[in-house]
């Protein structure tokens, strides 16, 4: 079989580098000047594990082209480095997720659970869940499938959304941005060097009450109150704590609601509970 190319083809192959043989043929007639490039773009540099967000799925052209010269550089900490994260943008922050391994989480995770959100506005409310599970390592997000549908009804009860702002406004993250590889838990060690990416995401969301949802997350979250964390998740619930200034409300993770339905009264209460704070907050 022969392989058939123009002039044009082949000039702009000499361009880029690539030597072409065929038996037998010649590139004999010159190129036009005028039909050529006058450069060709160098190849764009290779990102390590990018993250996926919503913004960049649904981004026009246009966008990415105004975007471009305002990017951030994403940098991939490895094993032990500290971690350099006070004035990273969303992109930048989360693509630094995606592309960590500061610690050995990183070895099971698929995919990176922080997410820039579609829009950079400040949101009242900030869920703090458990490490990601199989669906939220795989889908790239925290609070996934029905677990993540129940998450959702519960917002719209006191009528907060994920893609709301301000009072109705909701970030979900997880405490750590990576599945832990099977058959172990988060260190603690792992936890503290992967909550400087949560303590970002509390200065770029700005929220007014955290919700902790589960084990692990109550557990980072309430350092600031050592005897309570220690106790039970339901000896924990009912008081109001404070993360770096900021008021937590403990409560069930919506896969033990799923599992246990004779939970979901007290969950209620505890959003009841947040709904107190935030109006205290407003007031």
């Amino acid at each position: 079989m022969s392989l058939e190319l123009d002039d044009r083809q082949r000039a702009m192959l000499q361009e880029m580098g690539v030597r072409v043989w065929l038996p037998d043929v010649a590139l004999t007639q010159p190129v036009a000047a005028e039909s050529l490039p006058s450069s060709l773009p160098a190849p764009a540099p290779s990102v390590t594990a990018p993250t996926v967000t919503r913004r960049e799925a649904s981004a026009t052209p246009a966008d990415q082209a105004q975007a471009a010269p305002t990017a951030e550089v994403a940098v991939a900490p490895a094993p032990g480095e500290p971690l350099v994260l006070e004035d990273m943008g969303w992109e930048t922050l989360a693509r630094t997720a995606a592309a960590c391994q500061a610690c050995g989480l990183c070895a099971g995770r698929k995919h990176s659970t922080l997410c820039a959100p579609d829009t950079a506005v400040q949101s009242d409310w900030l869920v703090v869940g458990d490490p990601p599970d199989e669906d939220e390592d795989r889908l790239a997000h925290p609070f996934a499938e029905q677990a993540g549908v129940l998450l959702d009804a519960m917002l719209k009860a006191v009528g907060a959304s994920r893609t709301g702002s301000g009072r109705l406004g909701v970030h979900v993250s997880n405490v750590v941005k990576c599945r832990p590889p099977p058959g172990r838990l988060p260190q603690p060690a792992e936890l503290a060097q992967c909550a400087q990416y949560l303590q970002r995401e509390v200065a770029l969301v700005q929220p007014k009450v955290i919700l902790a949802m589960g084990r692990f997350a109550v557990q980072w979250l309430l350092q600031e109150h050592p005897q309570e964390a220690a106790l039970p998740l339901d000896k924990q619930r009912g008081p109001v704590y404070r993360y770096r200034g900021v008021p937590v409300v403990v409560t069930y993770h919506p896969k033990v609601l799923l599992r246990s339905g004779a939970n979901k009264a007290k969950a209620w209460a505890d959003l009841c509970l947040a709904m107190d704070v935030l109006d205290a907050g407003n007031s």
